[in-house]
């Protein structure tokens, strides 16, 4: 399953910060932008992240995901649409096929808050490896 490896790459990337930050006791929610292009289910994912976290310092962790529509624009005209799903890759104006992908693949951690002395470091901007 796509989401549990997913999931794993979460809980492990967080779980690596917490160790970073030191005095990190637990985490209390994580926020993740999922693109609709991305492939992934959210409630299988949130399903797979409650699985992964037990015996962690994420146990009982929220996992809030957010949404991120895919969008394109047409390289000849300019034109930009929500291309939906299925996705629409050809230009509802002109036709043209030379798309450009603006958004929609978004797979990363935005935020996560724990539990600490101090404040957590700013928020990962990195996408999450895909699965080879």
């Amino acid at each position: 399953m796509h989401e549990m490896s997913v999931a794993l790459a979460v809980v492990d990337q967080v779980a690596e910060a917490a160790g970073r930050a030191g005095d990190v006791t637990a985490v209390r929610s994580v926020r993740l932008q999922v693109g609709e292009l991305a492939g992934v289910v959210p409630d299988a994912l949130a399903f797979c992240f409650e699985l992964v976290c037990a015996g962690t310092v994420l146990e009982g962790a929220e996992l809030v995901t957010e949404a991120v529509p895919g969008r394109a624009r047409c390289t000849p005209c300019a034109h930009e649409w929500a291309v939906g799903m299925p996705p629409r890759l050809t230009c509802p104006v002109c036709d043209g096929t030379g798309t450009e992908l603006l958004a929609g693949r978004e797979l990363q951690i935005v935020d996560v808050h724990w539990v600490d002395g101090g404040s957590p470091p700013a928020p990962a901007r990195e996408p999450i490896p895909e699965e080879r």
